[in-house]
């Protein structure tokens, strides 16, 4: 009945929302109110929407996007979709959180330094990975590294350890190849700052460098199953095995953060074996167009998702499927990320939309995986 209908100033008194924000609430299509009159705009809610507005108020406390505050209020019961986009952004919080520590150990160190000039020596972080597991680290990012002369710190490939993993990354600002190798650091020769025993470094290794690493390392799937020992920091990287050295100085230059660039948020998720992906992007038909505002041109395919979850590589020409995503990308960076011909088993192609990164992932590297920059279609 309209008597028990809550005015917007009782709703924003009882929920603890502000009545500017459930204003726009109502404009953003998240929280409608039950009836509005006609001739004032004034309006009125619903008994049963006190719960949601309720609720509202701690989605938006905890900093959720207003995307996913549409989503979990308009979730269906039962459904564990509200509680999927709650669990995602305390994971968001979470990875923030320890980026926040990791930034601010290194910024301790940096005043330590800059405080005491004549008394701060450089660490150098020793630790061992597996051969094998480091060859095919540098092989699973090494086509991603950047070659332009106006970034030079895209031009060698980041060995970034944290805690007891060696992460490699690389990026040509395109593209970008992420591998995770197990790593031991022996507590004894952890460096330390203040109290915190220091369990994070990274270096920029130069292209020439990490290749001839690589080449030490051994080929293909002939790479020892020893160990290698690394040693990082103080502008130098130092690598041993099986008793021959190789070292040189790492590049001098903060290496972009990368982490919050790869924490997608897929729409769809396609498994499918790789080599018919590769089969399909191949022999697609494709389209010529700049990578970027001001990129070199590139043949484009484009990757569909239609209504009904079904994938496929479509013409960029081609009429559009109603409701589909279509999501184009440089065919040449996508067969480059996809596994070697002779490794291919199955892969998951992660979605997010038409300007979202999409990722390539092998099921059983979690820890491994490509992220590609999608290209603009014209209108």
């Amino acid at each position: 009945m309209e008597s028990d209908l809550r005015s917007i100033g009782e709703l924003a008194r009882d929920s603890g929302l502000s009545v500017s924000a459930l204003r726009f609430y109502d404009g953003a299509e998240v929280l409608a109110p039950a009836r509005v009159d006609p001739r004032t705009g004034y309006r009125w809610y619903a008994p049963e929407q006190l719960a949601d507005a309720r609720l509202l108020a701690r989605l938006r406390r905890v900093g959720l996007p207003l995307a996913d505050i549409r989503g979990v209020l308009a979730a269906a019961p039962g459904s564990g979709a509200a509680r999927r986009l709650v669990d995602a952004h305390l994971r968001r919080l979470e990875d923030g959180l320890a980026d926040a520590r990791r930034e601010l150990s290194l910024i301790r160190r940096l005043i330590d330094q800059r405080e005491n000039p004549m008394t701060a020596t450089p660490a150098e972080y020793r630790f061992t990975v597996l051969a094998r597991d480091l060859a095919g680290a540098l092989d699973a990012v090494r086509f991603a590294v950047g070659g332009d002369p106006e970034l030079p710190v895209l031009s060698g490939v980041l060995f970034d350890l944290d805690g007891g993993l060696l992460r490699l990354v690389a990026t040509d600002r395109y593209r970008m190849a992420l591998a995770e190798v197990p790593a031991t650091v022996p507590v004894d020769d952890a460096p330390t700052v203040g109290a915190d025993v220091a369990a994070d470094a990274a270096a920029v290794v130069p292209t020439a460098l990490a290749d001839a690493v690589r080449a030490l390392l051994g080929a293909g799937a002939g790479a020892g199953a020893g160990e290698v020992e690394l040693a990082i920091g103080a502008g130098a990287v130092r690598v041993t095995v099986d008793g021959h050295r190789i070292e040189g100085a790492a590049l001098d230059h903060d290496y972009p953060d990368y982490r919050s660039l790869v924490r997608l948020d897929p729409v769809h998720r396609i498994d499918l074996p790789a080599a018919e992906l590769r089969a399909a992007v191949a022999s697609a038909a494709t389209r010529s167009l700049p990578s970027g505002p001001h990129g070199a041109a590139c043949e484009v395919a484009v990757l569909t998702v239609d209504g009904e979850g079904r994938f496929a590589v479509a013409a960029p020409d081609a009429d559009p499927v109603p409701d589909a995503l279509r999501v184009a990308v440089n065919r040449d960076f996508l067969l480059e990320a996809l596994p070697p011909v002779d490794t291919a088993g199955q892969l998951v192609l992660e979605l997010g939309g038409p300007i979202a990164p999409l990722a390539v992932r092998a099921p059983d590297r979690p820890g491994t995986f490509s992220v590609l920059m999608p290209v603009r279609l014209p209108v």
